[in-house]
């Protein structure tokens, strides 16, 4: 795991810089001066005082090669929060921010480093505390949910899901009792969710060891369950909807990984999927939930999740 944010070497400087990110503090970033805040998906001071501490430290400043970042980290960060929230093409960044091509770079760094999953769960950890639970969790919930894919998306990461009747991809996710992601796999729209979800909760279950009881939905009855229980020693509750019921019912438990798809809809470069590589698609996934904890961590006050 990379170096936090925080505890990297500084030193005192007489200049006052108008950001404080180490990009500006030790990088070139003052060459191209501080942009003006201006979108709603721009970090507050708040929001950033949270946020910066649990960055992952760049590889330039641990001796691991590159050059020292040429770019404000909180106006990438906010770039890509842009893109994000509003869906816009990669070559349409609006000008006050770094360029487009600077922008991107950066989101593929920390998508091929896994330094976006590492300050995801550092912020979720936080956000965690903040509201009196452990940072690892003890129960989760698992569901899929299906996304038309845009032209760009190859045939071989894409399909057809027949129940949904969707051509495209589907994103499996982990999420904790406070509708959290812990762990999420975008594969085609065509691969059963038995099939994912053997893959997923194995990755889930490395990654939290106290994590114990996952519930789930009737789509991942049958062996799944002893399989699950056998190897990760995970018990896969089914919650299953009553054949009495009729029109829309919350059902326990699985109402909180609904309420996670809602948050991602909202965000409109996950309303379809315009990623060419199920990577890129993942870590879209992981930026949009950055920005809905990175809020919950600038509240005045604890709130229910």
């Amino acid at each position: 795991m990379s170096q936090l944010y925080a505890t990297a070497k500084t030193e005192s400087t007489p200049v006052t810089l108008a950001c404080d990110c180490l990009a500006h503090r030790f990088g070139n970033a003052a060459d191209n001066g501080v942009r003006e805040r201006r979108y709603p998906t721009d970090m507050t001071d708040t929001e950033w005082a949270g946020v910066r501490p649990l960055l992952p430290v760049p590889g330039w400043m641990r001796g691991r090669g590159g050059q020292p970042e040429a770019y404000c980290h909180r106006a990438m960060l906010d770039a890509i929060r842009y893109l994000v929230d509003n869906g816009i093409k990669w070559r349409a960044m609006p000008a006050d921010f770094p360029p487009w091509d600077r922008a991107y770079a950066f989101f593929r760094r920390w998508r091929d480093h896994g330094l976006v999953k590492e300050f995801h769960d550092r912020l979720r950890a936080r956000v965690r505390e903040k509201l009196g639970k452990d940072a690892e969790p003890t129960a989760g919930v698992i569901d899929s949910q299906s996304v038309k894919a845009d032209a760009v998306v190859g045939t071989d990461s894409r399909g057809y899901d027949g129940g949904k009747q969707i051509n495209g991809r589907k994103r499996h996710v982990v999420v904790d009792t406070l509708g959290l992601l812990l762990g999420v796999m975008v594969t085609s729209a065509d691969i059963g969710d038995r099939m994912a979800a053997q893959d997923l909760l194995a990755r889930v279950a490395a990654a939290h060891h106290r994590l114990a009881l996952v519930w789930a939905d009737g789509a991942y009855t049958g062996s799944l369950v002893e399989h699950c229980l056998a190897a990760f020693a995970l018990v896969l509750a089914i919650v299953k909807r009553s054949d009495d019921m009729r029109g829309f019912v919350v059902l326990p438990k699985r109402w909180i990984v609904e309420r996670l798809f809602a948050h991602l809809m909202r965000s409109r470069r996950l309303a379809r999927d315009y990623e060419r590589r199920t990577a890129s698609a993942e870590a879209m996934i992981l930026w949009s939930m950055t920005m809905v904890m990175s809020r919950r961590l600038a509240r005045p006050h604890p709130a229910r999740a």
